[in-house]
C-alpha cells in the first residue's frame, strides 16, 4: 500500500517537473497589446463584430484589420478607449450606442420553430420543436443572431430593463 502512495507520488512529482519545463521551452510568445485589449472588450464573444469572439476581435484589431468601432456590445466608451490605447483619432458621430439588449420571445407568436435554437451561440434560448420558446436572460449576449432567423418575428431585442441588481453608476462623460 505504501510502495503504491509512494510510487505515484514520484511518478506525479517527476511528469509535473516533465510538464512545467516543456511549458518553458514551447511557450509562445504573444503581443502584450493584444492581451490588453483583449481585457477591455466586454468578454460576451457574441460575434456581433464579425469575429470568433473577443479574443479574435482584439487580434483583428490590433492588427488594425477591424475598426476600433467594431464592437456594438462595447459602445462609444470601448471605442474611445480603445483608440485611445491604439493612438489614433476618432470619430463617434457614426457609432450608435443603444446600450446592453437582451432577446424576448412574444409567446403569442412563436410557432415553436426552432430556428432560434440552432444560431444561439450562448443555448440562452430554451424550447422544444412546437413548443413556446423562452430567452434565460443571464445567458443571451445580445447577439441578435435569433431575431434574424426567426420567420414570424417572434424574437425581438428589447433594452435590458434598469433594476436595482443590473443598475451601474454611469461614468462621466469625457469634455
Amino acid at each position: 500500500m505504501i510502495a503504491a502512495i509512494v510510487s505515484l507520488s514520484v511518478l506525479g512529482a517527476v511528469l509535473g517537473l516533465l510538464l512545467g519545463v516543456a511549458a518553458r521551452k514551447f511557450a509562445v510568445d504573444t503581443d502584450p497589446l493584444i492581451g490588453d485589449i483583449e481585457a477591455m472588450m466586454p468578454g460576451s464573444n457574441c460575434g456581433q463584430c464579425g469575429q470568433p469572439g473577443c479574443a479574435g476581435a482584439a487580434r483583428a484589431i490590433a492588427a488594425r484589420a477591424a475598426p476600433v468601432t467594431c464592437c456594438p456590445p462595447g459602445g462609444k466608451a470601448l471605442a474611445a478607449a480603445l483608440a485611445a490605447k491604439l493612438g489614433i483619432t476618432l470619430d463617434l458621430t457614426a457609432v450608435v450606442d443603444a446600450g446592453p439588449k437582451l432577446a424576448q420571445v412574444s409567446e403569442e407568436i412563436c410557432i415553436g420553430c426552432c430556428r432560434c435554437l440552432k444560431v444561439c451561440p450562448t443555448d440562452a434560448i430554451v424550447g422544444a420543436a412546437k413548443q413556446i420558446h423562452s430567452v434565460i436572460r443571464e445567458a443571451c449576449t445580445g447577439c441578435g443572431n435569433c431575431v434574424e432567423r426567426c420567420p414570424t418575428e417572434a424574437v425581438t431585442m428589447k433594452p435590458v430593463p434598469v433594476t436595482l441588481q443590473h443598475w451601474v453608476w454611469p461614468k462621466p462623460a469625457l469634455a
